[in-house]
């Protein structure tokens, strides 16, 4: 297998122009092209910017040229193991995984499905590798007929909610919690070797760490990034139904009976203003309201005033028929209490309720 560290576009043969040997490198086009991604990442001009949009075309050459010198030293094979490749040649396996991110990038709304269209298929060809290689044990997308092999379209199936059960929304979540917390886990420890790979005191074993995480950390971003692609590509999809008049109106719900509200007035005069204002509503007096509940039985004091009438039906008998019995001790009393009237006013001795 070749090596990638002195490998260039084009190898100069004799006869060829001396210009040819200055030909970037292999491990300088990934360079470049991933500088320029994370400066697009981390800028605050809008993404639309003419500089940004140059940075991002550059990018993308530097990758896809050192794409095709990936092809051409064929410096991965199906058949061999994680262990097998070196760890000079473990950061070309984010190639595709950069391509993506970069095509999402395109700020051109007119191609915008066909940049989503190619992020998904470098997105999935990543993970396709990482898969071959067992780097982490992940899912590939689903696709729309329910596989998720090579071949076919590239299509993930859409997340529909009459498809999709309570059980599988409650997974896909768990998953997505998981995948953020590890790629948090993961930019802590990236952060913590990034310093030393770079000053070139690493080992090799510490070198080889640095890149799997990276891949580790791509991996995640790769799954959340084509369920992302999946919900946009449905948008379009349906928008451009909309456009061209084919789309499918959602069904209808059953048609339910109109309810008919009430306004509660305090006199006949405010119902007249109310009644006045909104024809369509019927309004009620206070007192309408009452007598139509009353007849009905409904009231919450009715029960209680009726109660009320009959101990003061009770006591007034009583006090009539101890008059008729000439009772002696009872008219004494009776005339007591009406000399005490006299000389205390209503509530006298009270002092509990300050009467």
């Amino acid at each position: 297998m070749a090596s990638s560290e002195d490998a260039t576009v084009h190898r100069p043969t004799e006869g060829q122009d001396s210009q040819e040997s200055d030909l970037p490198r292999l491990p300088e086009l990934l360079d470049t092209g991933w500088k320029l991604l994370e400066d697009v990442d981390s800028s605050m001009e809008p993404p639309s910017s003419p500089a940004l949009q140059n940075k991002v075309k550059r990018a993308i050459n530097s990758l896809e040229q050192a794409t095709r010198m990936v092809t051409q030293l064929d410096l991965f094979s199906q058949n061999e193991e994680l262990e097998e490749i070196a760890t000079v040649d473990l950061k070309y396996l984010l190639l595709p995984a950069l391509l993506g991110a970069l095509a999402l990038k395109g700020s051109d709304m007119s191609k915008r499905e066909a940049h989503l269209k190619t992020a998904h298929a470098y997105f999935l060809d990543f993970l396709k590798r990482c898969k071959n290689y067992s780097i982490m044990q992940f899912e590939l997308p689903q696709m729309k007929d329910g596989s998720s092999e090579n071949g076919g379209s590239n299509d993930i199936k859409p997340p529909t909610s009459g498809q999709s059960s309570l059980v599988s929304m409650a997974a896909q979540r768990r998953a997505k919690i998981e995948r953020y917390n590890q790629k948090k886990e993961t930019e802590t420890k990236l952060a913590s070797l990034k310093v030393a790979v770079e000053s070139g005191q690493a080992d090799d074993e510490v070198v080889r760490e640095f890149y799997l995480l990276h891949i580790r950390k791509w991996i995640n971003s790769s799954l959340d990034e084509i369920e992302s692609i999946g919900q946009e590509l449905e948008i379009l999809k349906y928008r451009g139904a909309l456009k061209q008049g084919t789309a499918k109106s959602p069904p209808k719900h059953p048609a339910r009976p109109p309810m008919k509200p009430f306004i509660l007035t305090r006199d006949v005069a405010q119902a007249r203003v109310f009644g006045a204002g909104y024809p369509s509503i019927p309004t009620l007096t206070v007192d309408e309201w009452y007598e139509e509940h009353q007849k009905h039985g409904v009231l919450p004091d009715q029960g209680i005033a009726r109660k009320a009438e009959a101990n003061e039906e009770i006591e007034k008998e009583r006090q009539e028929k101890e008059l008729e019995s000439d009772d002696a001790e009872s008219l004494q009393r009776a005339r007591e209490m009406d000399e005490w009237k006299d000389f205390h006013r209503r509530g006298y001795g009270n002092r509990q309720n300050m009467g």
